[in-house]
């Protein structure tokens, strides 16, 4: 597919919405309702897992869902939904958001949609599917007819939720700290190069030792209220959400099994849950990959949970809005076309690496289309609830606190995953696995921190 069937084909999909910023700087205000949403969206067995590199799904220890709610009353209504899968990178976010939107009435540019980022999931990008299947010999990135049912549930979930809108009267915010989860992923030496990298788990007991290093070690929740009746919880903590995989067993992993046990025990409220800026950040530290350790997260992740639901403060509703801000990013300087499709034609490379080649060149093209990225935000009161793109470093996050902090922003990152991971410009000199991998360049640093400024307004 060439620069011109690409943008086509995406314009298509409803992308014009997403070149305008939306400026809302005062949303009409009518009386604030909210329509949770669920749905499933487990992969069948014989799936792609992680986007085709890792086994394929062999069974299903816990069923995979999106999760999220509509919210009317402050113009157009607004969709947020969370999805247990790795990604949804360049058209395939686009897809979900327009979807969501068509169900909700209103346009993709008020929809955001984040993936919690678990790995025994998919990671889809239709524009990588469609060139990976001009190769006989590579295993699909995903099966489209599963892709599309998905949006056809969520279509009618959404749907059926509008039927059954409750009326949001307040909104509460609350904290506590996550104890034993997460660590930088980098260590640094003297010289400020990479020393050790400490990923999802480790077996070394050197990893165990060091400290946790740059983390933000709180679990935030912000609540929708009617009167005294809670109807949706939102938490946000920063964490690659991964105890192990790769074993094709299908899983919401320790940060879904948490959020499910929630669910269990306060069965009149939609529990969600975002994953923050976590590029770096995962549990190696606390996690040596065993299944006992996997039941020692969740219940870690659990207990904050309710340690936040227990130290909400409530308020009524002052004020909402939404607004949006597109970026066009510029490419990694290593992306070049002809070689990215030479790698995807090299039967003799790993799968991996063809796969990888595959979702670069995606990337690329769409960088040359000249295909936003769109940051959000939904404005409560003195609550910023912010929403980024793909695998962001933790300092975006941070950042984002600090340069505000007469209000509580709680960040989920992992959007459209069109850029894989999103380093600080420090980042690039210091090497490593996520600069390694990166599709977007330092200057990437400078727009995410101009853009999320202006989200956060």
């Amino acid at each position: 597919m060439d620069r011109r069937q690409f943008l086509e084909s995406t314009l298509s999909a409803g992308i014009a919405a997403l070149l305008v910023p939306a400026m809302a700087n005062a949303e009409p205000q009518g009386e604030l309702k909210i329509a949770p949403f669920r749905f499933d969206v487990t992969p069948p067995v014989g799936h792609s897992l992680c986007g085709g590199w890792i086994k394929p799904a062999v069974a299903v220890d816990d069923p995979l869902e999106a999760i999220g709610f509509v919210l009317t009353g402050a113009g157009e209504p607004i969709v947020i939904c969370t999805v247990d899968w790795t990604g949804l990178l360049n058209r395939a976010h686009l897809e979900w958001r327009t979807a969501l939107a068509a169900a909700a009435g209103t346009s993709p540019d008020r929809v955001a949609v984040q993936c919690v980022h678990q790995h025994n999931a998919p990671f889809v990008c239709l524009d990588a599917q469609q060139i990976v299947a001009e190769q006989a010999n590579l295993p699909g990135v995903v099966d489209l007819k599963f892709f599309e049912s998905c949006l056809e549930r969520g279509r009618t979930a959404v749907q059926q939720a509008l039927q059954h809108l409750q009326s949001v009267t307040h909104v509460a915010t609350g904290q506590a700290k996550v104890e034993k989860v997460a660590g930088n992923r980098r260590i640094l030496n003297a010289g400020g190069k990479l020393e050790t990298w400490r990923g999802s788990s480790s077996k070394n007991p050197q990893h165990w030792e060091l400290p946790e290093g740059l983390i933000d070690p709180w679990m935030k929740e912000f609540a929708f209220y009617n009167q005294k009746q809670k109807l949706v919880a939102c938490y946000y903590y920063a964490t690659h959400p991964m105890s192990y995989y790769g074993d094709g067993r299908v899983t919401s992993d320790f940060v879904g099994l948490a959020r499910k046990r929630r669910q269990s025990e306060a069965q009149d409220c939609t529990a969600i849950y975002f994953t923050g800026c976590s590029g770096n950040v995962a549990a190696g530290k606390y996690n040596n990959g065993s299944p006992e350790a996997r039941v020692q997260l969740t219940e870690r992740i659990d207990q904050a949970m309710l340690a936040c639901d227990q130290n909400l403060q409530t308020q009524s509703i002052n004020s909402v809005r939404w607004q949006t801000e597109p970026l066009t990013m510029v490419p990694s300087a290593s992306l070049n076309e002809t070689t990215l499709t030479a790698q995807i034609a090299d039967g003799k490379l790993p799968n991996s690496t063809r796969i990888i080649s595959a979702m670069k060149l995606a990337w690329l093209r769409r960088c040359q289309a000249g295909l936003p990225i769109v940051l959000s935000a939904l404005h409560v009161n003195q609550t910023s609830l912010l929403h980024l793109p793909a695998e962001c470093f933790v300092e975006f996050q941070l950042r984002a606190q600090q340069s505000h902090p007469d209000r509580f922003v709680a960040t989920a990152a992992y959007g459209d995953g069109g850029a894989w991971y999103i380093p600080t410009a420090d980042a690039f000199p210091q090497g490593g696995y996520e600069v390694g991998v990166a599709f977007c360049s330092p200057e990437t640093d400078r727009q995410m921190t101009a853009g999320t400024q202006t989200v956060l307004g």
